[in-house]
């Protein structure tokens, strides 16, 4: 290769791809081991393995990558194996499959800092057990039980025995096996219909098995196309669906044969359509890097500055007593078309939260090799999105919290067929972003729930009366009830730094447990934390905002109304009470929290919170307005302090500090 060419573009082209790739990869292995554990084999998501590995493998090998290129390289021999024995996969096999996938993920992410010449090496131990899987996988792949497909001979030559298994794991689940014939020609072509348009109308409402094409008289090209199908509809439906011709679907039949073994043909040519990179024609969106988003957003952000200092102009030469009315009306709508844009822009940077957490039953099923315990985990994130920055920081803390209820939480077989409870453990993972703002993500187990004494015991600390002081105790920095240290706990290291990064998030953390039930965590954290809607305010003659979506509202106090509370807060801080709607609410200022000393004055304006199970109000000198503002993280640990989120700029050219009033009530 040129040294003149600038591998870098190569590069991050490459990584952007492999990441997809990869996504792909960790929902196919979940299809997988979930067949694995029903006794099935799975043929469609081998084989979409199969694709994935070997594209990451010829990427690698373009920009030199050559330790990813060779992991990648036995792995794919290993699928090709399984895929010529109709998609069978051993457990050893999608353990070790799981291992070199990690490996491959940890390098590429590695790229960006060490760059591809800095790659570590293939691990030599991983690369020869592959290779020794791989020939013992081959002696399991001789033959196969078969049933007959009735079809035309040149269709069956062209079927490999996971395109067999396929048919007929949807003909045993009740589906209908359909035959096309499709010709290309100019009257299909004026009406829309050519082999992509009939691939892409066809995959809304069936199951493409293989498409095969083969030589036709009467096609003007000389070329028609087979398309075998599954699906649940009749050909009626498939004729109205697809646009195609009555005459062109046949249901497919199937010959029972008793005892018949088919020998696997040993030549499966790299040509195969099945093998091919792009599993599908879809050009309707293109791959992004975040560090171009981010860039977007930076730009946005710089807008949105500029907005509030002509926003504040504009009040300015109201106040001399120029005529503004046109001038005001401009701003408004630039306003509306900057939140317009920042709703984009934010759309843009959203991950699904369903694709985030396909990897976690794969985290689990590392989790359970002893034989002695079984954990299932059901997934409920629906259609909850959340921006990538948001992700990438919640997710370890995500996996942290599910490790420990497999861990820590979930007793073996034997403990809960005593316990009366099922043999399988249950970690269900639920989200929820419906408010639009905050994201509440919920683990719950069916474990013993947490053992109060044992974390008192360890912490040092009286045992906990409620759940908040228990999830305080937790997440005391060193604290672990293990015993013993294993592989993936007993070391004292986590529930602290989950804790840190949440409220570094601008999130909170709440806990339920019952003994013998199990245990919740309700995590919350925003969607989006670079450009919020604020309100601001003034206290002790400082100006602060805080997140709208962190607001219950805003109510008037009447001092002569207030009454002491009996328990002091630390610091020599005594809230005082009111009634919201013949509801108790604690009241403090918060310039005496935010100074830690006694109360001066009262402020009659309140901002009330909702923290925990109940409600807490603050006091402010006067409200400002609300606004759109553009957040910078507090990153430095000298300056950083509880209950600051970070910092924003009103358009007047100085930080102005954004409130965590949650965690501030703490």
């Amino acid at each position: 290769m040129s040294s003149s060419v600038n591998m870098q573009e190569f590069v991050a082209g490459f990584i952007l791809e492999a990441e997809e790739h990869l996504h792909s990869v960790n929902r196919n292995f979940v299809t997988v081991s979930e067949a694995l554990k029903a006794g099935r084999p799975e043929p469609k998501a081998v084989r979409e393995l199969f694709r994935s590995f070997h594209t990451i493998k010829g990427l690698a090998s373009m920009v030199e990558a050559e330790s990813i290129a060779e992991i990648a390289h036995e792995m794919e021999g290993i699928l090709r194996n399984a895929d010529r024995a109709a998609g069978r996969l051993s457990e050893r096999a999608l353990d070790l499959l799981l291992e070199a996938t990690r490996v491959i993920e940890d390098r590429i992410k590695s790229i960006p800092k060490a760059g591809v010449s800095g790659l570590a090496k293939a691990p030599p131990r991983l690369i020869e057990e592959l290779a020794l899987i791989q020939g013992s996988e081959m002696s399991n792949r001789k033959a196969i039980p078969h049933q007959a497909l009735v079809l035309p001979d040149e269709i069956l030559k062209s079927l490999a025995p996971s395109d067999r298994e396929q048919a007929l794991q949807g003909l045993s689940s009740r589906r209908k096996l359909f035959l096309i014939d499709f010709e290309p020609s100019p009257q299909n072509s004026s009406v829309g219909l050519n082999i992509t348009s009939v691939r892409d109308r066809i995959a809304k409402f069936a199951e493409l098995v293989k498409v095969v094409p083969h030589s036709s008289q009467t096609a003007p090209t000389g070329i028609a196309f087979f398309l075998l199908i599954l699906t649940d509809v009749g050909i009626p439906d498939i004729v109205s669906k697809s646009g195609l011709a009555l005459d062109s679907i046949r249901e497919v039949a199937i010959e029972k044969i008793q005892s018949e073994i088919v020998e696997i043909d040993e030549q499966l040519p790299e040509s195969d359509e099945a093998f091919s990179a792009t599993p599908d024609n879809d050009n309707s969106s293109v791959r992004v890097s975040v560090r171009k988003l981010d860039e977007v957003m930076e730009r946005l952000s710089d807008l949105i500055v500029t907005r509030s200092k002509l926003s504040k102009t504009v009040t300015k030469l109201l106040g001399q007593g120029v005529d503004t009315r046109e001038l005001t009306a401009l701003v408004s709508e630039n306003g509306r078309q900057l939140k317009r844009l920042r709703n984009a822009i934010t759309q843009a940077r959203m991950v699904s939260l369903s694709e985030l957490f396909q990897r976690i039953p794969l985290v689990v099923r590392g989790l359970t090799k002893d034989p002695s315990k079984a954990v299932d985990v059901f997934i409920q994130a629906g259609s909850a999105e959340v921006d990538k920055a948001v992700a990438d920081r919640i997710f370890p803390a995500i996996v942290h919290i599910i490790r420990n209820s497999v861990d820590h939480a979930i007793e073996n077989k034997e403990d809960r067929k005593r316990a009366g409870k099922d043999e399988t453990g249950v970690v269900t993972i639920s989200c929820d972003d419906s408010s639009g703002t905050t994201l509440t993500i919920t683990i719950t187990d069916d474990g013993h729930g947490i053992d109060r004494a044992a974390v008192a015991k360890k912490s040092g600390q009286p045992l906990a009366k409620t759940d908040d002081e228990l999830l305080k105790q937790i997440c005391k920095p060193g604290l672990s009830t293990r015993e013993d240290v294993t592989r993936t706990s007993g070391r004292g290291m986590g529930m602290d730094i989950v804790r840190k990064t949440i409220e570094l998030l601008g999130g909170t953390m709440r806990l339920s447990t019952q003994e013998g039930k199990g245990t919740k965590f309700i995590v919350r954290v925003p969607v989006s934390i670079t450009i919020i809607d604020v309100l601001s305010f003034v206290s002790g003659g400082q100006v602060f905002v805080a997140p709208v979506a962190m607001i219950q509202e805003i109510v008037e106090v009447d001092p002569a109304q207030l009454s002491k509370s009996p328990p002091v807060l630390k610091g020599g801080l005594q809230p005082q009470l009111f009634s919201r709607r013949g509801e108790a609410i604690p009241y403090l200022v918060l310039e005496s929290v935010l100074n830690n000393r006694p109360d001066k004055k009262i402020p009659t304006t309140a901002l009330v919170v909702h923290q925990h199970n109940g409600f807490v109000a603050f006091g402010v000198d006067r409200m400002l307005g609300q606004q759109e503002v553009v957040v910078r993280p507090i990153d430095d640990k000298l300056i950083r302090a509880k209950g600051m989120s970070g910092a924003a700029d009103l358009g007047d050219g100085h930080p102005t500090l954004v409130l965590d009033l949650i965690s501030l009530t703490e």
